[in-house]
Formats: C-alpha cells, structure tokens, sequence
C-alpha cells in the first residue's frame, strides 16, 4: 500500500450515509489537493470488504466513473440508491443536494 492512501481511506471513511464527493475533494481533504487520481488509484486497491465506503466518491461531473472491473459501475449505483442517492436522466448526482461538505477538514 502507498503510504498516501491510508489518509486517503480516513476522508472516505467520514463520508456520511446519501452522500458522496469527489475524487479531488477527497484529495484535497487528505492533503493532497490537485491530485485526485491518487484518490481513484487508492480506492482501487482497496481490498473486497475493507469497510471503506467507495461508493461514495464520485467524478466532479457528478457521474460515476468509469471501471476496468465489469458490473463495478452498477454496484456503485445500486450502494449510491440503497442510500437515498438520486440519479437524474443523464445518469448524474446532483452535486449541490447530495455532496457531503465537512463542517472540518
């Protein structure tokens, strides 16, 4: 494991229950501001039942990204909904309803 994503993995952590943020505010959160593909690398190495809440991190377009992993995408909808998370027509989460803005970092 890198030794950046253990921070990365505790701002995900406090992502709360219908909500989600983005791949740089998550890194900027862990210090680590500009480099948001850190965030999507750290979450891939997750290993399965780690308990830390990916699904909850989205794109900056509100959108799910895209996976290398088939069926990844659906199952991160399907956590997003079973947690009251809505998706418009176009597959997209409104960010200003739905994006977890911490009273701290």
């Amino acid at each position: 494991m890198k030794p950046l994503y253990p921070r990365i993995y505790a701002v995900v952590k406090r992502i709360p229950r219908g909500r989600v943020a983005t791949y740089g505010q998550v890194a900027q959160l862990a210090g680590l501001g500009g480099h948001a593909r850190q965030t999507g690398y750290a979450l891939s190495a997750l290993p399965e039942g780690s308990g830390v809440p990916w699904h909850r991190v989205v794109n900056a377009k509100g959108e799910i990204s895209v996976r290398s992993e088939p069926g990844c995408d659906s199952e991160q909808r399907v956590l997003l909904e079973a947690e009251g998370v809505v998706f418009d027509d176009r597959d997209r989460i409104a960010l200003r309803t739905y994006q977890w803005r911490p009273r701290s970092a």
